[in-house]
């Protein structure tokens, strides 16, 4: 039933700084077909609770927005999401504020009690979003408020499914962003499919968790057509596709891809389980470059073992298993492969963790990265609820708990709360052997990732991706003043997908952004990047950027050290 009044048009940005999840993509899209008037804040890079008003004001006068959706998806962009609200009420307390995703359908009651915002919408959120945009009264798998304050929570009524998808997807990417600079901050997120069918002991966001909050009672595969959809919408728009799903096979993504051509694409895929040995090879097939980071749950075998027999982890590789995996994704050179696991998990041992150094020891051998990070706290997660099981502890379990963690922190900290082992001896090994895999693990990216760059070094500019734009276009009218908006921007990117982008005609005394490169610094790096636009020693390009940028050597050296760094430069 709708009301006639409409809330459009629509906001719709992430609770956390960097880029928002894709399901802010995928809902104002939904939104749009539907009549709505939808817009994203793909990325924010906010750090101060002034920068955040700033932004906020500059959106809300922009987009004039009836409703703005905030997706709390992480948990630990809770604070956050607090604040963004807090701050629309302030500016604007017409603006109906909507929150939603795994974090808000977890947390629902406590953040009713919240004022600032006027709904939560449980569960996926296409149809529930759409609905209080139509001005429904009764909007599905919502929670509102009645008349004297207390929360009224729908029945998980819509539930989506396999059969119920074919009309989620990627549309209206030339209408939904606000800006170039944000288009051009997405990182080309496809979701094959939704859900999680496994336990583990670690993850808030485990099957349990998902079936009781979103209403969701199994994974599954979105149909072949909408996924398909997404390839050819988006391709035109981003230099690399990212996929994390468990149940892709090769054939159901080779159908996805067809008629779409990605062999200038890079792949990124996080994959939850043990690859099958054609989809290794599909996608090494069909794109330019390929790095495929495989979870294995944690580098010891007996560990991984245990927990999996005792039904609180998801299948892993075994070490055979995961040597195979590996020699197979050898034998593509387009292909790198990252292997990941968590360090603490319970039933740790004095021979669990030398298990874990031998073989994070043999995987960099190989010369594959190794992702590593300790066992965080995470809402709902087994081990976070019941941490006693475990003989283990929490540095936080609840709403107001997690709450605290988080507004405690400086700016620019990312840190989480923690799940450590009562017994302190045992603690410390594991603490020993976690710095000592950190330690092996950055060691190694460091070396893949330096080059020995000298004066007879032939580099070359191999960004794949130059363009201009006008300053208003690049940073939108929100962030560009009239008087600087026709000033030109030239944006590089680099093989790794890092933006550049460079405004030579902008003093920073005329109009500062800290996302660009202005003035003579911008035209020095644009300098260097043309002084190898052909194979060039460095020696060469130095003498060039001290004829026509004036540098000394030293500082030309720095300019292509950065540039090399960032992998604008490499060697020819």
């Amino acid at each position: 039933m709708r009301s006639g009044r409409d809330l459009s048009p629509v906001l719709l940005v992430g609770a956390g700084t960097g880029e928002a999840t894709c399901g802010i993509l995928y809902l104002a899209s939904y939104l749009r077909r539907g009549g709505i008037e939808a817009f994203v804040r793909l990325y924010d890079g906010d750090e101060t609770n002034a920068e955040v008003m700033r932004s906020f004001e500059r959106l809300v006068a922009r987009v004039r927005p009836k409703l703005v959706g905030i997706s709390l998806k992480w948990f630990h962009h809770v604070d956050r999401a607090l604040l963004i609200a807090r701050t629309l009420r302030k500016i604007d307390p017409s603006i109906r504020i909507v929150v939603g995703g795994n974090s808000a359908s977890y947390w629902w009651r406590e953040l009713n009690a919240f004022d600032c915002i006027d709904h939560i919408v449980l569960g996926d959120g296409e149809l529930p979003l759409l609905a209080l945009c139509q001005g429904d009264p009764s909007p599905p798998n919502c929670v509102t408020r009645d008349p004297d304050g207390r929360p009224r929570r729908l029945p998980l009524a819509y539930v989506q499914g396999a059969k119920n998808t074919e009309d989620i997807y990627y549309s209206h990417f030339n209408e939904l962003f606000l800006s170039q600079m944000d288009l051009h901050s997405f990182s080309g997120w496809v979701a094959p499919g939704k859900g999680c069918g496994e336990n583990c002991l670690y993850c808030g966001g485990a099957r349990g968790n998902q079936k009781a909050a979103f209403g969701r009672a199994k994974p599954f595969l979105r149909s072949e057509e909408s996924v398909r959809r997404d390839h050819q919408e988006i391709a035109s728009n981003t230099w690399q596709m990212r996929y994390d799903f468990a149940g892709s096979t090769a054939e159901f993504l080779s159908s996805t891809w067809a008629g779409v051509d990605l062999s200038h694409h890079c792949c990124t895929y996080f994959l939850w389980g043990v690859p099958r040995l054609g989809l290794i090879d599909a996608l090494a097939r069909t794109f330019k470059r390929v790095y495929m980071v495989l979870d294995i749950g944690c580098f010891s075998e007996q560990q991984r073992l245990e927990q999996m027999g005792r039904g609180l982890l998801k299948p892993c590789a075994k070490d055979s298993e995961l040597l195979e995996i590996i020699d197979a994704c050898r034998r593509h050179p387009n292909l790198d492969i990252e292997v990941s696991g968590i360090g603490g998990l319970p039933f740790a041992s004095k021979a669990t963790l030398a298990e874990e150094l031998r073989l994070v020891e043999r995987v960099i051998g190989l010369d594959c990265v190794v992702g590593y990070q300790r066992l965080e706290s995470q809402p709902g997660a087994l081990v976070t609820e019941h941490p006693a099981r475990f003989d283990m502890i929490t540095e936080a379990k609840t709403f107001t708990e997690f709450l605290d963690y988080f507004e405690r922190r400086e700016p620019g900290d990312v840190s989480v709360p923690m799940i450590r082992f009562r017994d302190t001896e045992l603690e410390a090994a594991v603490q020993r052997t976690s710095d000592r895999v950190d330690a092996m693990a950055w060691e190694h990216r460091d070396a893949r990732k330096n080059l020995a760059i000298h004066g007879r070094t032939r580099l070359k500019n191999t960004a794949p991706w130059t363009q201009q734009f006008t300053l208003g276009d690049w940073l939108g009218s929100h962030r560009a003043p009239a008087k600087v908006a026709q000033e030109p921007v030239t944006v590089v990117r680099s093989v790794d997908g890092i933006t550049l982008p460079c405004t030579p005609s902008v003093s920073p005394r005329k109009f500062s952004d800290p996302t660009l490169s202005q003035g003579e610094d911008g035209a020095i790096l644009l300098a260097a990047l043309a002084a190898f636009e052909r194979p060039t020693t460095v020696a060469s390009a130095v003498t060039q950027l001290g004829t026509k940028a004036r540098l000394d050597p030293q500082s030309a050296r720095e300019v292509i050290d950065h540039l090399v760094d960032g992998r604008f430069l490499q060697p020819a």
